[in-house]
């Protein structure tokens, strides 16, 4: 049996978004910009702006000479979906441009770069921006003389003039009823212009009720004595999704069921070193179900698990452990200490052999707010920033003295997972130009953009600051954020997540659901698969990236409610979402994984690759996992310090061949900053 609660209704309108991603790109989709209004930088006198637009490459508009940047936007008569433009060269091109968007002509959303113009017609395929306006802005002139300026016989533009503002946000979620295992929620209609047909209801970031438009919905799944927190996202006709409504916070209550599991048994070790122990045993059984053990060393609890076995990590080498393990079902009812009392003693020595993987942790720093990217720096010491403070922090991890260099500008949360993500910096030019490169959110977007460090004065040069790719759609959840340069420096990759959109992942015109691969200038390198930034599709939310000995590219992301994926990445390689999730689904055509791990023991978050085995942090699961690379497959897959520090996010590797790792504890699903409880530890790996 079941309790049940029944509560009010409390609803907030919140404010309507202006950008969604874009969805597929119609091969006929038609031409807008013919004879519509433009308006122009400077004009060289002999060729008026309207001759870019009027359909007669013969004609041609003509900019000032020698000078930079100059710029072209059209005036569409409205909010209209770009798919394509076409730009005409005459002799005077741009080697450097940009095409961009925006709704008002005074902000703009760059939605294709280069720095590659070879004149001539360029026509520019597979784009996704949303705007009135549409903008060609050269910054580097082909003849360079300064009696030349920019020259542009046709200036194209394709899209779609249907439906492209999504719905407001639903109101705030009440509460209807809740019991041990499900809560129903109901909530205020979202508006569209054209109409909502739907809306989706989210735990805590996954998916787990759709309504055609009804104000209520039930999730179920849940456990007893639990905290959630229940959002829901409006749906149109055309497939634009809001933004979330507020977030409705849900404990449930205990079940009726007071009966503890039954006691594990034959508790063995399956290995023993100097650092670690291996444990398995017979499962406890309950009427039920056992949703995982506790084990104990002389009545503390030092760790979790929830099968039955597990690797007891970060052990003091000659030292003697009692070992008991305690069974736990939904309802948190404890079962009695397993029997006899397990006796080991853990061997002598202060390596830390490949055999034995993670050999032990020690902080080095803590920190009150959610730790998300972090890089060493060429002397050894660390950078990391907060995610919800928006503050980049200079660590000694030998003394634990701290810095906060600066903040980075024009943040914004979203009251969920948004907010200050991805920090990365080039291994090849670091050392002389001192870009460190961020991804944030933004109050319209995400977007990557790179600042200056300056080293003698240990400080974060805002005024430096470039943005190099933008129009990457957000939500509360699924933003995803990770950078990681590739080892020769060439190129800089992105995960993005679907901004809860799922139709945005297999659609290669939009970043979302993506990993991008762009220039370290944000240009788009020329043999992208797809002409954009794309470079694989088909993510739900990419969380991890890193690059193996052998330069290729791995990449770990969140599933819904069944799997996790650690996936190898390839040039314009679709990964199956929202069809397929890990190996379940409509998965024909799609890259599989090279490793699933069950959401609720993973919720994955940053990897990072040390001697040949990948490391993954997890979140939900709390635990650290560790694979051996063995040709294109990972063997030999281990759990460490599952329940020992908690939620686990980022994990990068430290200078000595060893890894950070950096905590998630609490306060990482409220955009709060400053509420957190995190540690940052150096590992010690074989």
């Amino acid at each position: 049996m079941s309790r049940r609660i029944r509560v009010g209704a409390i609803a907030l309108a919140l404010a309507a978004a202006t950008m969604t991603a874009a969805g597929p790109a119609q091969a006929a989709d038609p031409l807008l910009s013919q004879g519509k209004p433009v308006t122009v930088s400077s004009s060289g006198g002999c060729c008026p702006a309207a001759n870019a637009v009027d359909g007669n490459s013969g004609t041609r508009w003509a900019s000032a000479a020698g000078v930079d940047p100059q710029w072209i936007y059209v005036d569409l008569g409205a909010a209209v979906r770009v798919s394509r433009v076409r730009v005409q060269w005459d002799a005077s091109c741009a080697t450097a441009y940009e095409i961009d968007t925006s709704a008002d002509h005074l902000t703009w959303t760059k939605i294709y770069a280069t720095t590659a113009g070879k004149g001539g017609v360029e026509d520019l395929t597979s784009l996704d921006g949303t705007g009135r306006y549409v903008r060609v802005y050269g910054t580097k002139r082909c003849r360079t003389d300064a009696s030349k300026g920019y020259s542009l016989q046709e200036f194209g533009v394709y899209g779609s003039a249907g439906d492209v503002e999504p719905p407001s946000p639903p109101g705030t979620p009440s509460l209807v009823e809740v019991t041990s295992a499900s809560a129903t929620i109901s909530w205020t209609a979202a508006t569209d212009d054209v109409g909502v047909t739907g809306y989706d209801v989210y735990r805590d970031g996954q998916l787990c009720a759709s309504t055609t438009g009804a104000l209520t919905a039930t999730c179920g799944n849940l456990g007893p004595n639990g905290s959630y927190g229940f959002y829901v996202n409006a749906r149109d006709a055309a497939g634009n999704v809001s933004q979330a409504s507020g977030t409705l916070s849900v404990k449930t209550p205990p079940s009726d069921d007071h009966t503890p599991p039954s006691t594990p048994s034959d508790v063995h070790t399956t290995a023993v070193n100097s650092t670690s122990i291996g444990l398995a045993w017979t499962a406890a059984t309950d009427d039920t179900g056992v949703t995982g053990y506790r084990i104990y060393d002389s009545g503390t609890q030092i760790g979790t698990s929830d099968t039955a076995s597990t690797t007891l990590g970060g052990l003091t080498p000659d030292t003697a452990y009692h070992l008991q393990v305690r069974a736990v079902d939904r309802n948190g009812n404890l079962g009695e200490p397993s029997t006899p009392v397990l006796d080991v003693t853990t061997t002598g020595g202060s390596g830390c052999s490949p055999s034995q993987g993670v050999c032990g942790a020690t902080q080095v720093a803590t920190d009150d707010d959610v730790v998300w990217g972090l890089v060493t720096l060429p002397d050894g010491t660390i950078l990391y920033n907060q995610r919800d403070a928006h503050d980049i922090i200079h660590l000694d991890p030998a003394t634990g003295a701290k810095k906060t260099i600066g903040t980075v500008p024009d943040v914004q949360n979203t009251d969920g997972e948004g907010g200050l993500l991805g920090l990365e910096i080039n291994p090849a030019s670091f050392a002389t130009d001192h870009w460190l490169y961020l991804m944030h959110t933004s109050a319209a977007d995400n977007r990557i953009v790179r600042i200056q460090y300056d080293p003698a004065g240990d400080s974060l040069v805002t005024s430096t600051e470039q943005v190099l790719l933008t129009g990457i759609a957000r939500n509360k959840y699924h933003n995803g954020g990770r950078l990681r340069f590739s080892p020769d420096g060439r190129y800089l990759f992105a995960g993005t997540g679907d901004a809860q959109n799922s139709a945005n992942a297999p659609n290669t015109s939009s970043p979302n659901g993506k990993v991008l691969r762009i220039n370290p200038d944000g240009s788009i390198p020329a043999d992208n698969p797809f002409g954009n930034a794309v470079w694989s599709y088909g993510h739900r939310n990419v969380q991890g990236l890193a690059f193996d000995a052998q330069g290729r590219l791995w990449e770990q992301e969140f599933g819904n409610n069944v799997m996790d994926e650690t996936n190898l990445v390839v040039k314009g390689g679709n990964y199956g979402w929202p069809s397929c999730e890990g190996t379940s689904g409509s998965c024909g055509g799609s890259v599989a994984p090279k490793q699933t791990y069950p959401v609720a023991q993973g919720s994955c978050s940053g990897i990072a690759i040390v001697h040949d085995a990948l490391y993954v942090a997890c979140e939900r699961g709390t635990r650290l996992y560790r694979a051996v690379l063995s040709g294109d497959a990972l063997t030999n897959v281990q759990a460490f310090f599952t329940g020992t520090y908690g939620r686990l996010r980022t994990v990068e590797p430290a200078p000595d061949g060893h890894l950070w790792l950096a905590t998630s504890v609490d306060g990482d699903k409220d955009g709060v900053p400053h509420n957190s409880h995190n540690q940052i530890l150096r590992v010690s790996v074989g």
